[in-house]
């Protein structure tokens, strides 16, 4: 139906060429925008019905007092599958902290939390297929894991802004969650506008990167410079996605355009990675409570992570 639409859009209603480099990336762009924000409403609506019972003081509570493997488990699997937005990652950080969760099992959550979600996930599942989200998720998982345990033997409490520890918990009694199935409703319907509100922009970027690499970049420049072969292609990927501003969700079309010229999986894998977890506004909003020699730590693990598995991926893909 999708690419039916992409199909009358482009061919039909403005007489272009299939043939053409205009053509292929209109076609292209119409065709992943009517799908993906299809998916995201109805994905997002269906976790506001389940996030209306899921707070994050309950997420926070959970993981207090566990053994450290097990509470690490927990931070990554809920980092995962909680659509918390990039608002709601400082002060779920904060509370962390305040709760005496080790720092190394606070950054495994939020390593976790944009590079995987739920969205993400079933996008790649319909686009990309279940082999290619099933690498992403397993790939992501590692790293968060691994990446936070890294983070922790360098102690980076002693770099945690001074005010963080200063804030003191609140005893006051939260206003309850009207958990009725009307409640729930008008729950996951605002939360369909704020977040679609809020990344809109920066999936139609991304859609549109995508449809212009799909269309006018010549399929043999990308194995030339790209290929599995090119080791320099997958760190290269890596530092190419830090300027960038997208989630998981956004980068999705980049990755599918970047296959369909024949771009390793590996190399696609770490700039979807570096492009969720280490673009440059996400930083910026970890430095409001962890200092540069934090914030340098934590983007450099996370590069040589994504450029690690970039690299491993290549290898399997090219062996076999």
């Amino acid at each position: 139906m999708f690419e039916m639409l992409g199909d009358f859009a482009a061919y039909d209603l403005l007489d272009l060429s299939p043939d053409s480099g205009a053509g292929s990336a209109i076609q292209f762009f119409v065709m992943d925008v009517a799908k993906i924000f299809t998916l995201l409403v109805l994905i997002i609506y269906a976790m506001g019905l389940i996030r209306a019972l899921l707070a994050p003081e309950k997420v926070r509570e959970f993981v207090r007092g566990r053994p450290d493997w097990q509470a690490r488990g927990m931070a990554v699997t809920m980092g995962a599958v909680t659509p918390f937005c990039s608002c709601s990652s400082v002060p779920l950080f904060i509370g962390f902290v305040e709760a005496g969760i080790p720092l190394g099992i606070t950054f495994s959550f939020l390593i976790a939390s944009p590079m995987i979600n739920e969205v993400a996930a079933v996008l790649l599942v319909g686009i990309l297929g279940w082999k290619l989200a099933a690498l992403y998720v397993a790939a992501g998982l590692v790293v968060a894991w691994m990446g936070g345990l890294i983070m922790q033997w360098f102690r980076p409490e002693r770099w945690v802004e001074e005010y963080v520890w200063k804030i003191q918990m609140g005893d006051a009694a939260l206003p309850e969650q009207d958990t009725s199935l009307r409640g729930r409703h008008r729950f996951a319907v605002a939360q369909v506008k704020e977040i679609v509100d809020r990344i809109w922009r920066w999936v139609l970027i991304g859609i549109g990167v995508g449809a212009l690499f799909h269309g006018f970049v010549p399929e043999q420049w990308v194995v030339d410079h790209l290929g599995g072969d090119q080791w320099l292609a997958v760190p290269g990927a890596v530092l190419l996605g830090i300027p960038l501003y997208s989630n998981a969700t956004g980068v999705i079309p980049v990755a599918e355009a970047m296959l369909t010229k024949g771009v390793a999986v590996g190399t696609t894998l770490a700039l979807m990675m570096s492009i969720a977890a280490l673009s440059l506004p996400e930083m910026l909003i970890l430095r409001k409570v962890i200092r540069w020699q934090a914030l340098a730590l934590f983007a450099g693990v996370l590069a040589l992570a994504f450029t690690l598995v970039g690299w491993g991926f290549n290898t399997i893909t090219f062996i076999h």
